[in-house]
């Protein structure tokens, strides 16, 4: 099977400002774009933002909606903690370490862009807890952002 890309639409309410955290900040490439759109490449994943007349609010937490990576090499993750915070970038959740000791342990940042889209980005000591690890039921935590 070739490659699979992801795609992902979202909504914003300001192309200059999608691009400057996007590209400036998270490093992405920008492809083709318009008035009211944005093709974003994230590490080689297909991210489109619309612009949206309606009013976008943040959530009270990082649950139900947020979207990102997870990265297979540490290093990388590390390097994009060390460009967001060179950059600026909005930190919806501080790095972190959860459930360590644990097969589920992973390492954790969440980005909040301009329009409140939440991005995490993640890296897991033991690679079998992205998908597996059935018999832990702990998934993500109860955070409430201020």
């Amino acid at each position: 099977m070739s490659q699979v890309l992801f795609h992902l639409a979202f909504p914003v309410n300001n192309i200059p400002q999608t691009k400057a955290f996007y590209s400036a900040g998270l490093g992405c490439e920008i492809g083709r774009e318009s008035p009211v759109s944005v093709i974003l490449n994230l590490y080689g994943h297909q991210l489109v933002a619309h612009v949206t007349p309606e009013p976008l609010t943040p959530q009270k937490g990082i649950y139900p909606r947020h979207f990102g990576l997870v990265f297979p090499v540490e290093a990388d993750w590390e390097a994009l903690l060390a460009r967001a915070q060179q950059h600026n970038l909005t930190f919806a959740v501080e790095p972190k370490h959860r459930f360590p000791g644990m097969p589920l342990e992973h390492r954790t940042f969440f980005l909040e862009d301009p329009f409140y889209n939440l991005l995490e980005f993640k890296f897991y000591r033991n690679a079998a807890a992205i998908f597996g690890e059935r018999e832990f039921s702990e998934v993500g935590e109860n955070l409430v952002m201020a």
